[in-house]
């Protein structure tokens, strides 16, 4: 079935004044050869610089030459599948409108100082709106106010001591509302307001570093006795620098965020060095909750809570190593759907797995990188997957 557009809200924001500080920035030590895992989805058809030559039903990787002077870091399609954003060590953002099989440059937007690692979209309910995470410690938030169009509807300058990583909308029930990682050992969770205005809270993560952040979709929990439903409160899981992931609860009561206790079943498996990127997959069985998490240690791990035999009371995470990979693995994308985790390690590869009815991982698809590779990441691969 089509997705509906939902009837946009319209909110009066105020272009911020561009203040920027002129500080040179130093690039990382270790540049982050991130190759972009864009989930397949099945609402929605993928970019691509040219038509598709039709096959045996096989999907197809599609090329987009992005025209980045440097590495590209991060690569994300919106809710419908119609824009693609690219972000890059050359300090831009790239959007591009996608129809059917064929792109075309929609918009380059500036002011960051430094890299930028991560982008992401929100729900089209509130707009056309673009959220980006930089080395130069800040997260903006773009809006497209006409087609081609983008305004600056906040800087968030300085949010951080050091590099912001990761950044991610939450889900659209909690309100507009995005959640930053940063190197500095703290997570950002940004929230806008009614009177137009925007709060940041902190979370004390761990003092090595966030390398990214993922909520959890939106749950209600059990009837209460008047027989009203309860959305279940917002959760964060978080990767870090201290090799391990970290789950985050805002209590219903105080509205404070806190760190859940993490009690695995299996305390062996873990991943020996950083955590580069994790995903909280959408619902699929009620009160089971699903993370994949991916380590330089070319590991990647699959989280399951609950949802056993109807069970919604364990709080214990059971691992399952997914696969062990030839490189480090820098990125885990879920399908719309939940059942197929898309995997992009450093070999220039991006993998599509899939779980058996024996709970065991078996590889469905490979997209090798042969416009990039290895040598300069300009390019971005967009997997399509044909239903």
């Amino acid at each position: 079935g089509q997705q509906q557009a939902p009837q946009q809200q319209q909110y009066g924001y105020q272009q911020q004044p561009q203040q920027y500080a002129q500080q040179q920035q130093q690039q990382p030590a270790q540049q982050q050869q991130q190759q972009a895992a864009v989930a397949p989805t099945p609402a929605a058809a993928a970019p691509a610089p040219a038509v598709v030559e039709p096959d045996q039903g096989k999907a197809q990787p599609i090329y987009v030459d992005t025209q980045h002077d440097d590495m590209v870091h991060d690569a994300q399609l919106d809710y419908y599948g119609t824009k693609l954003a690219t972000s890059s060590s050359d300090r831009t953002i790239k959007v591009y409108d996608v129809s059917g099989n064929s792109y075309s440059p929609n918009a380059t937007l500036t002011g960051h100082s430094g890299p930028i690692y991560q982008l992401s979209w929100s729900h089209p309910k509130y707009g056309s709106i673009l959220a980006s995470a930089s080395f130069d410690s800040s997260v903006r938030i773009h809006r497209e106010s006409r087609p081609g169009e983008w305004i600056l509807v906040k800087a968030f300058v300085g949010l951080h001591e050091s590099s912001v990583n990761g950044v991610a909308f939450a889900p659209h029930e909690y309100g507009l509302c995005a959640a930053a990682g940063s190197s500095d050992g703290r997570v950002s969770v940004l929230s806008h307001e009614v009177d137009d205005s925007w709060t940041v809270e902190y979370l004390k993560d761990t003092p090595l570093g966030v390398n990214a952040v993922s909520w959890a979709p939106y749950g209600v929990g059990d009837k209460t006795e008047n027989g009203e439903v309860q959305p279940m409160p917002p959760r964060l899981v978080t990767g870090g620098s201290d090799n391990g992931i970290r789950v985050w609860t805002k209590n219903a009561t105080t509205g404070v965020w806190e760190q859940e206790g993490f009690n695995s079943t299996s305390p062996e498996i873990s991943h020996k060095d950083w955590v580069r990127d994790v995903a909280w997959a959408p619902n699929v069985i009620p009160g089971r909750s699903i993370v994949a998490s991916c380590s330089e240690d070319k590991t990647v791990i699959i989280w399951k809570q609950g949802g056993e035999d109807g069970d919604t009371t364990t709080t214990s995470w059971t691992p399952t190593v997914l696969n062990t990979f030839d490189d480090p693995v820098w990125r885990v994308s879920w399908s719309i759907t939940g059942n197929i985790l898309a995997v992009s390690s450093g070999d220039s590869t991006v993998t599509l797995w899939k779980e058996g009815l024996d709970g065991s991982w078996s590889q469905v698809s490979q997209v090798e990188d042969v416009a990039g590779g290895s040598k300069g990441d300009d390019a971005a691969v967009v997997g399509q997957q044909q239903s």
